[in-house]
């Protein structure tokens, strides 16, 4: 088991940790905003009855990026009273299915997996106690990052579990119901999204692409590439001069190193996306968080159909090829559950 979990960790655990990231950081652009205009935005979910809110989730995930953001000048508010620990469970939600049974193994707090049933949809959720998970020990525990490695780890495990049994529509972390009812109300409400979601995804994969470029290699490729703007010779030159044209050829160098970069870029996307039902952008991985050597040109991932995911391996490797004078390396992963391909209309899905 602990193998298991190493290679898990090593395949898996940095994606999943910039995932995390990412999704912190917007949801503190969005945190922030709502206090600026003094609004609160949707909730993500139904309430747990006295415990989690998918709001406070939110909340909880944007004070967990909040030591990446400048301190703010406002004057700190008072400590809100102790408040008695939460009892009970809430429902943890993972994914939503056109039925079927839930994923073997189990879920987040080691709970097994059950399904929810409303009108021809299912949703997949385990229990988790409310002392862990209600509001205030969630906002806690978010702040902790091995305590949500864990859980995203948890989480993931379930929807990867899934997705090898057929179309399924992500729920975002931390989506906690306070009981069945709370469950079946979303699937109705949010019928028609759902709907479009299987749609959308059906008989299709989502595959990460990741552009790495070794800058050495891509600024030897632009010296190369324009020769007459480097043939002045430095030692010609006083002082003052040289150092000068140091300066001037070094800033050549780097811009024409930026548009190789760009059109590199730009390049390997088309292609992708030529083969591709749709592509999403996402910004470059913190190269700490995600453990990946050179410069990342991209971040992009495609929804591709099933029956074509053997020629995206081939053209990934074919791209490789063709770039790697300019120090460029691939990496494809997946599949992964469809987080960036689900409609982002209704505030519970992912």
């Amino acid at each position: 088991m602990p193998d298991d979990v190493s290679r898990w960790a090593a395949k898996r655990a940095p994606e999943l940790l910039a995932r995390a990231e990412a999704e912190a950081v917007e949801e503190l652009k969005r945190a922030l905003l709502d206090a600026a205009l003094g609004q609160s935005g949707p909730p993500r979910a139904e309430p747990a009855a006295g415990g989690p809110k998918a709001t406070a989730a939110r909340e909880g995930r944007a004070a967990a990026a909040a030591h990446e953001a400048p301190a703010s000048p406002a004057r700190e508010a008072p400590p809100s009273p102790a408040r008695e620990a939460p009892v009970g469970d809430g429902l943890w939600a993972y994914c939503v299915t056109r039925g079927g049974d839930p994923p073997a193994g189990d879920g987040v707090h080691g709970a097994p997996v059950e399904p929810v049933e409303h009108e021809g949809l299912t949703a997949f959720v385990s229990r988790v106690p409310l002392a862990e998970f209600g509001e205030e020990p969630l906002r806690r525990n978010l702040n902790d990052l091995d305590w949500l490695e864990r859980v995203a780890r948890q989480h993931e495990a379930v929807l990867e579990r899934a997705l090898e049994d057929g179309t399924m529509v992500p729920l975002r972390i931390c989506t906690i119901f306070a009981d069945e009812e709370g469950v079946a109300r979303m699937l109705a409400e949010r019928r028609s999204t759902l709907d479009t979601a299987f749609d959308v995804l059906d008989g299709r994969q989502e595959w990460g692409v990741k552009l790495l470029v070794d800058r050495a290699a891509l600024e030897r490729a632009a010296r190369a590439s324009a020769p007459d703007a480097f043939d002045e010779e430095v030692e010609t030159r006083s002082a003052g001069g040289a150092y000068m044209l140091r300066r001037r050829q070094e800033r050549q160098l780097r811009e024409l190193a930026d548009r190789l970069a760009q059109d590199l870029a730009e390049d390997v996307h088309a292609r992708l996306q030529d083969w591709a039902t749709d592509a999403v952008v996402n910004p470059p991985q913190n190269p700490e968080l995600s453990g990946h050597e050179g410069e990342m040109l991209l971040n992009a991932a495609y929804l591709v159909e099933t029956a074509k995911v053997e020629r995206l391996h081939e053209l990934v490797l074919e791209l490789g090829e063709l770039h790697r004078g300019l120090g460029a390396h691939l990496d494809l992963t997946g599949p992964w559950p469809p987080y960036n391909f689900v409609p982002r209309a209704e505030s519970a899905l992912a």
